[in-house]
């Protein structure tokens, strides 16, 4: 069991190291917004410091509104006794996997894709099956990948929207995915973390199609909230019990400061949705800028804030040229490797959440360093 290293984090240690010298660096190296928790959370943060001593805590309101959230979004009704708060989305996958799976057991999942869904799988003991999907597929998994799976995996990984691409499966696919892993016994983790920033319209969920799925979302990007560490792990109700049995055991509860804010962070809807038109604007600023660069080929970005890009024709070594962009302008950005072992060596992760002036200041930087490339 080998669990390889986060290497954007080395490519943030770098950067950080470079600021502490004098240098302006601009972080597009990490998924996560640069915007702060909603104000009227931090306010209430705030009233909780000064009122409650606090202590290990499932807030039952919290649950509840969650559970409204998939009424409102999807049309879905979900007990919320189903869902379990927990310290962001990297437990909630983890519960997920531990609850579902046993050692040794196969699971499928896209790549590219997040590093933690493979590490995470290998650290549990499980196999992880890597589907190569490319812009034949959107770089997403398809039906027709799962049917073509032998022997059929014990469950599968789904991200709509998908980090590192910012791609989203339309909705006619997640149905015929659900039909598949029907079919073929196939348990189902989704991670919904992205829901609610979607640049193509409603991003279903799986659990409009699948209900015995396993839903991940968290506080940390569309609420802004990442360094709260709060989440939450929709579960079937036949697993209900056994996963509130690991989560007290592996986790406890997510900090009860949190869950105070994150309740009223979901109805400041105004705020968030500000956050989302800047996203919006800084991904159409990348866009337009790309081919300058000679970045032609790269993800349909159709939520998330990220964008997957192709450099093959400039290097085979995305974590070496990283460094390099890096100490020549100040700009961090993900190596694909991170996301593809096999062919994340011609791929970067930028990922725009920062202020828009950050991402034209990079993109002025970028044009003259690419230029320079050939």
């Amino acid at each position: 069991m080998t669990v390889e290293p986060f290497r954007a984090i080395a490519i943030s240690r770098l950067a950080h190291r470079l600021k502490t010298e004098g240098r302006s660096i601009i972080h597009m190296e990490f998924g996560q917004p640069s915007t702060g928790a909603p104000a009227a959370a931090i306010a209430r943060a705030h009233q909780v410091l000064d009122a409650d001593a606090m202590g290990y805590w499932e807030s039952p309101a919290l649950r509840e509104r969650i559970a409204r959230l998939y009424d409102q979004r999807h049309g879905v009704a979900v007990d919320p006794d189903r869902i379990v708060l927990t310290n962001g989305a990297s437990p909630a996958l983890v519960l997920a996997l531990t609850v579902r799976f046993r050692p040794g057991d196969s699971v499928a999942l896209a790549r590219p894709g997040y590093v933690a869904y493979r590490n995470t799988l290998r650290a549990l003991h499980l196999e992880p099956v890597e589907i190569a999907c490319g812009a034949e597929s959107r770089f997403q998994l398809t039906a027709a990948h799962l049917a073509a799976l032998d022997p059929a995996p014990a469950g599968v990984i789904i991200a709509s929207p998908a980090n590192p691409t910012g791609t989203i499966i339309p909705d006619a696919e997640l149905a015929a995915i659900a039909e598949v892993c029907r079919r073929r016994g196939i348990a189902i983790v989704s991670d919904e973390i992205y829901h609610g920033l979607s640049y193509v319209g409603p991003t279903a969920s799986m659990l409009q199609f699948a209900p015995d799925a396993f839903v991940i979302n968290s506080f940390s990007k569309y609420w802004s909230m990442a360094g709260w560490r709060l989440g939450w792990l929709v579960t079937p109700a036949p697993h209900t019990e056994t996963a509130r049995a690991h989560i007290g055991n592996l986790f406890l509860t997510p900090p009860s400061l949190s869950q105070h804010a994150g309740l009223v962070a979901m109805d400041a809807h105004d705020e968030l949705e500000g956050h989302v038109r800047t996203y919006a604007r800084n991904r159409d600023l990348m866009l337009d800028a790309l081919p300058s660069l000679g970045l032609r080929k790269i993800a349909p970005p159709d939520g998330a804030f990220y964008i997957w890009a192709d450099i093959g024709h400039l290097t085979d070594d995305s974590l070496a040229f990283c460094e390099r962009m890096l100490r020549d302008t100040g700009v961090a950005a993900a190596p694909g490797v991170d996301f593809d072992p096999v062919e994340g060596r011609r791929f970067i992760r930028f990922s725009f959440a920062v202020s828009t002036d950050e991402v034209q200041e990079a993109l002025d930087r970028l044009r003259p360093w690419f230029a320079a490339l050939g």
